[in-house]
Parts: C-alpha cells; sequence; structure tokens
C-alpha cells in the first residue's frame, strides 16, 4: 500500500513537471547573429548610406502547425531589420566603410523571406527554414543587385525546442551577413 502512494506521488510529480515544461514556451527569439568573416579591407575614405527594410507581410520568425490547432506564431525580440542594420554596421566600419545617412553610395538591405515552419506531431516534428535578403548598392552611377538566400531543414523526435530552432535560425542569418560582408562584386562596387 506505501508502495503504491510513492509511486502515484511519482507519478503525479512527473505529469506536472511535463505539463509545466510544455506550458513555459517562450514568447520571443533573441537575435544575435554571431558573424565570423575574414572580410576585405575598404578604403577608409568610402561612405555608405545603410537602410534595412522588412518586406514581409508578417513579422513573426517561427511558425508552428499542429493539426487541428491554430498556429503558433513566435517573434523576434527585438525588429530583425534593426538587428541586421547594426550587425552590417559595425562589421563593414570595422572593414573600413563609413555609414553616413547622406552618402553618395547607398546600399539597401530588404529582408524577403525571413521563417522557420515546424509541422509539429505527436512524436515528431519537421522544421524548414528560409531566410532571403536582396541587397542593392548604388553608386550614383550603377546599381548592383544580388540576392543571398539560406535554406535548411531539421527534424526530431518529440517537441520542437524552440532554444534549438533560436539558435539555428542565428547561425543562418549570421552566414547570410558574412556572405554579403565578404561579396568582391559589393565590395568592388563600393570602391
Amino acid at each position: 500500500m506505501k508502495f503504491k502512494k510513492h509511486l502515484l506521488l511519482a507519478t503525479s510529480l512527473v505529469i506536472t513537471f511535463l505539463l509545466s515544461a510544455c506550458a513555459s514556451a517562450p514568447s520571443h527569439l533573441i537575435l544575435s547573429p554571431e558573424i565570423i568573416t575574414q572580410g576585405s579591407k575598404l578604403p577608409s575614405n568610402k561612405q555608405a548610406s545603410l537602410n534595412v527594410v522588412d518586406m514581409r507581410t508578417a513579422n513573426h520568425i517561427i511558425q508552428i502547425l499542429r493539426e487541428g490547432e491554430a498556429a503558433t506564431l513566435i517573434s523576434a525580440h527585438d525588429r530583425l531589420e534593426d538587428t541586421i542594420n547594426k550587425s552590417l554596421s559595425e562589421h563593414w566600419q570595422k572593414q573600413g566603410l563609413s555609414i553616413e545617412s547622406n552618402a553618395v553610395n547607398s546600399i539597401l538591405i530588404t529582408v524577403e523571406k525571413a521563417q522557420i515552419n515546424v509541422e509539429q506531431k505527436t512524436l515528431n516534428y519537421q522544421a524548414d527554414s528560409e531566410i532571403v535578403l536582396k541587397v542593392a548598392v548604388n553608386n550614383s552611377l550603377q546599381t548592383l543587385t544580388s540576392t543571398f538566400t539560406n535554406r535548411g531543414n531539421s527534424n526530431g523526435p518529440f517537441k520542437a525546442d524552440i532554444a534549438v530552432l533560436e539558435r539555428n535560425f542565428n547561425q543562418r542569418l549570421a552566414n547570410l551577413l558574412a556572405q554579403i560582408l565578404v561579396n568582391e562584386k559589393i565590395n568592388q562596387f563600393l570602391k
């Protein structure tokens, strides 16, 4: 009889723990792409204005779909365009490019897509992610336009871990931003 009480108590605690874990999903993603570049140096007298525009129709990044339920949408804590602008500005300035609002050279980054779609099933999940950034550089004589895309997917048992999805998104975003920073055509266009 005493064993059954302990078993019932232990089972109740485990169920309570599992239910509380399910209820504590984060409401926002923290965007912090860690860009690692071995980029070229730009001439120190070059200036450019930088503008980042989010053209997505919805501002969430993660969309979790469960059969028979409304989708769960998770947005970034900070605006995606602000994060991209800050990251690129810092790195271009380290390369020697001065970011000035009234510069002759202008760089426009358009966020065309930035989303992770998660299909959550009872015992597993499938996540597909895609980030598409369009870069237009104008040097007052001509415009160079390039599109940078990063796609990926993952799957696993049980419930999708938001922290893992967040880390993967940050890595994908950092990879795209690094590609933009070291792109020879863009760098030559700014020279």
